[in-house]
């Protein structure tokens, strides 16, 4: 067993427990650990650790391109339903690393930071609690979230966890439409808004986070849609609530021969309810 403040040669550990030599992230296959090591060595590959109120945040691996969660970070989303224990250290670049605490997974979130060759991309950083502690309830609350693959849990001991899974919906959708406004091509994203066809409160957990179920919208036209005051065919063509008058849609700059960009095949089934709710309203 590890104690805290002890430092032990980095190689000796993987000596006896195995898991990779040089990574941050060390799943231990014959053993129930999974190691990660903290340093200043990984700032250069745009990774950035530390704590803030009681949460570790660790960086996941990955040098270049978007994180993804395979190999180690999928080992460490994964870590508590495969029984493995996290374990800290802290290298200080001798070959020496001391050893932190135990840690438990709590969270994460999506982030944009540059790679190893300064090129912006999407990053993922864990949060963490270290074993003894006890986090406020809603501290806790707030972060927890599961995953294999995406981040396709989004409810866990019967509360909703939205707001780090509905960051991730938003960046697929970003790339689905290009970063433009599905309908007028608008290209600000910090006015974009990643729109539920099904709203979150009528979907199943997999359709929350079903990049089908979305369409990227201007703020007028998310409001409209949100509210059932406008829908769309499968083919594309907007539909005009009767309950809206078209001066209204007019002065919001909404006229009937708008349409969606494209609609895959996906789309038509959540297209197909949302028309359904809006006929009724209608």
């Amino acid at each position: 067993m590890f104690t805290p403040g002890k430092k032990y040669k980095r190689k000796e550990i993987h000596n006896e427990y195995g898991g990779n030599r040089q990574g941050g992230i060390a799943p231990c296959s014959s053993h129930p650990y999974i190691f990660i090591f903290t340093g200043k060595s990984g700032t250069q590959h745009g990774y950035e650790d530390g704590w803030h109120d009681n949460i570790f945040y660790y960086t996941g691996e990955g040098q270049s391109g978007n994180m993804e969660f395979k190999r180690g970070n999928k080992a460490l989303l994964n870590h508590s339903s495969n029984n493995k224990r996290v374990m800290l250290f802290e290298s200080d670049g001798t070959g020496y690393v001391e050893h932190i605490c135990e840690l438990s997974y709590v969270g994460f979130e999506l982030f944009e930071t540059p790679d190893t060759h300064g090129i912006n991309r999407t990053g993922i950083k864990f949060r963490f609690a270290k074993i003894g502690d006890d986090l406020p309830t809603e501290k806790i609350n707030e972060f927890q979230i599961g995953s294999s693959n995406k981040p396709n849990r989004t409810e866990r001991k019967g509360l909703v966890t939205s707001r780090v899974g509905q960051n991730w919906y938003r960046i697929k959708l970003l790339e689905k439409w290009n970063n433009k406004c599905a309908v007028t091509g608008i290209t600000s994203k910090a006015i974009l808004i990643a729109s539920h066809i099904v709203p979150w409160k009528d979907s199943n957990k997999n359709e929350r986070l079903d990049p089908e179920n979305g369409i990227l919208l201007s703020p007028n036209l998310d409001a409209l849609f949100d509210k059932y005051l406008i829908s769309f065919r499968d083919s594309g063509e907007i539909i005009l609530s009767v309950k809206f008058s078209i001066e209204d849609y007019d002065k919001l700059g909404i006229s009937n021969n708008m349409r969606l960009s494209s609609v895959s095949i996906g789309m038509k089934a959540y297209l197909k309810r949302h028309r359904e709710k809006f006929n009724t309203l209608n």
